[in-house]
């Protein structure tokens, strides 16, 4: 089971790269047909008028795509910000519960809005909806890669959210941020030897 979800967060930071390197691609070219068009009508006083249609809306399309497919793979990897002023300075019990409470609130938060966005996705499914653009792409495909997305998330918190009940160490921990399984013991050791060379 590790082994599968682990291949899963991967496909999914694959997909990501691919999508981002695909914004790239799509810049580069717009960009060399603007280039073409400028040096057309620096030499025959009028541009050619090459671009590629609905270009600005294929890569927002790929950049939604990107970053919700990346969230779960950065959340494995430690990648995603956290502030830890206030749990730094907590006993490693209270530090414990409050990880356990955001885990779970999080992972409410994704399942709401992976179920929410299942169901938008059904909708312009349904009513056939269409993005605005030269292209009129369905709406439900990009719409799809947010899903998948999201769905991958709230798997990958609940599944840090088991791991901490099991007591392994949460893996977005495991860049160096610091220890929360297991902490009392290296507390209450740090604490024995403190005493021992004062005393």
């Amino acid at each position: 089971m590790r082994k599968a979800l682990d291949a899963v967060y991967l496909a999914s930071g694959w997909l990501a790269a691919f999508f981002i390197a695909a914004i790239a691609l799509v810049v580069i070219a717009q960009v060399s047909l603007n280039l073409i068009d400028r040096i057309s009508t620096l030499i025959r006083g009028t541009a050619i008028g090459l671009t590629i249609p609905s270009y600005a809306d294929f890569t927002g399309f790929f950049l939604a795509a990107a970053s919700f497919l990346a969230l779960a793979h950065s959340l494995r990897d430690g990648a995603h910000i956290r502030v830890t002023i206030l749990i730094s300075h907590l006993s490693s019990k209270v530090a414990l519960a409050l990880e356990y409470w955001c885990l779970a609130v999080a992972a409410a938060i994704s399942c709401y809005f992976t179920w929410y966005t299942g169901a938008l996705v059904i909708e312009s499914y349904s009513f056939n909806d269409l993005s605005p653009g030269m292209i009129a792409v369905p709406l439900w495909i990009p719409q799809t890669a947010m899903l998948v997305g999201l769905a991958i998330l709230s798997i990958a918190l609940i599944d840090q959210l088991l791991s901490l009940f099991w007591g392994r160490q949460p893996t977005y921990l495991d860049t160096g941020e610091g220890v929360l399984v297991g902490d009392e013991s290296e507390d209450s050791a740090d604490r024995t030897a403190t005493e021992k060379h004062h005393g």
